[in-house]
């Protein structure tokens, strides 16, 4: 049984410094809207590089499309571009400027891999578990009791 439907959202671009940006806040607003604030950065942090990438590498074009999929308890965010050469994670330098991008989606996801279209290019992807909010704990007043002293009677005498 579906608790949840799935939720879909496709943005196509090419990918320009000014339009990563702009992707990122459309995923950002996205998973606001699915009340999905604790996925905001991670989800961001890899949509970047992941566009990063097709920005500094893909051939013959920049023109990519980020998808992100909501299914039961998985984010699944995705590039597809045309270039047909698959990414791979390389040892940057300690000082190097670039050169971890895969290994940052690696750390900050539970999953990601590539899927080759062939001659279509490629689709690189990561999930996020998406962890469901505690229910909430419902609000019932407090009692208090108040001890009642015994009243003094006073004597006569």
């Amino acid at each position: 049984m579906i608790s949840q439907p799935s939720r879909h959202c496709t943005v196509e671009l090419q990918a320009l410094p000014s339009r990563i940006r702009q992707v990122r806040r459309i995923v950002s607003a996205q998973l606001r809207y699915w009340r999905l604030d604790p996925l905001i950065d991670q989800a961001a942090l890899g949509v970047t590089e992941l566009l990063t990438n097709v920005h500094r590498h893909a051939e013959p074009d920049k023109v990519c499309t980020v998808e992100i999929e909501l299914l039961l308890d998985r984010l699944t965010v995705s590039v597809h571009d045309h270039d047909p050469r698959l990414p791979q994670i390389r040892d940057a330098e300690p000082f190097a400027t670039c050169g971890r991008g895969l290994a940052m989606i690696a750390a900050v996801s539970e999953s990601w891999g590539v899927s080759p279209r062939g001659d279509a290019g490629k689709v690189v992807w990561f999930t996020l578990p998406v962890v469901s909010p505690a229910p909430a704990v419902p609000v019932y007043p407090v009692y208090r009791t108040v001890a009642k002293t015994p009243a003094r009677s006073a004597v006569v005498g």
